[in-house]
Formats: structure tokens, sequence, C-alpha cells
């Protein structure tokens, strides 16, 4: 009888989500995308990684305005009211949850999140651009990266 290997090292996916990312931007959708991933991540006791790009503003600095803080006021405003919902379902609905940013467009940086969290999911919000049907959406692009599982919220 032959032995089987065991998997070393990191493997994703085999005992439900540890790590879900969800995208934040501010929008309806994404924070309805951030309620469905709590929830998830609530029933799956995983971490939750709620993720907020800021955008890089080339021109921004030609205007005049310091680059590196030309976005940390949207950041501070989504954790402000993630903690305020956090608050407000007390110790009815426990979520271990994280707030992080990163830079660049929202797709790479949602990947550059999910690959340095090791999120085992990703969930965001359905664009509310019309633009993006022509040019292809942050969802559209992370279920083509077939890296993650992703959950796309209305």
């Amino acid at each position: 009888m032959e032995e089987q290997q065991v998997p070393t090292g990191f493997e994703r996916g085999t005992d439900g989500p540890k790590v879900i990312v969800a995208g934040l931007d501010g929008s309806e959708s994404s924070w309805r995308a951030a309620s469905y991933a709590a929830g998830l991540a609530r029933r799956q006791n995983a971490l939750l990684a709620l993720v907020y790009v800021q955008p890089y503003l080339p021109g921004g600095a030609a205007l005049g305005v310091p680059v590196s803080e030309a976005d940390t006021g949207i950041a501070q405003q989504l954790l402000a009211q993630i903690e305020d919902a956090v608050a407000r379902v007390g110790d009815t609905f426990r979520v271990r949850w994280e707030f992080h940013t990163f830079r660049g467009d929202p797709y790479s940086g949602l990947v550059m999140a999910a690959d340095q969290l090791t999120a085992d999911a990703v969930v965001v919000g359905a664009s509310e651009r019309a633009g993006h049907r022509l040019i292809g959406s942050v969802a559209v692009r992370l279920v083509k990266a077939g890296r993650w599982p992703v959950t796309v919220v209305p």
C-alpha cells in the first residue's frame, strides 16, 4: 500500500475561508459587499479584511496636492464608518476584522491585498459606473484572474 503525501505549506480553500478580503470604496455596492463579507466571516470564524485602495493622483502633484496625503481623508472616513457599524451591532455579531489601505488602481490594489493577506476569498460590490461595461469592471477582472473565489454583490 502506497503512502499518500500530505501537502505542506499554505493551501487555500481546504477548510473554509480563514481570510476574506472585501473591497470598500464608500459606494453603496461596496458597503453591501462589506456587509455580506462580514456575515460570511462571522459564520466561518474568518478574519474580515476590509480594503480601501487609494488611487494614485499623478496630476495632483502638479496642482500642489501632496500625493501621499491626497486620499487619506477618505480612508479615515471609511474607518470611522466601520467603527460606528461595529459599535451598533455590539455583542450581537462578533467579527474579527482589520482595515487596510493599499495604493494603486482598484484591481491591482485588491490583487496586492489578497496576495499579502493570503486571502481565501474576495468580495466586491458590482460596479456602479457605466463605463465599466465597456472596459471591464474590477469584479470581472478579479474573476478572470482565477486566483480566489470571488463574490460580486449587487
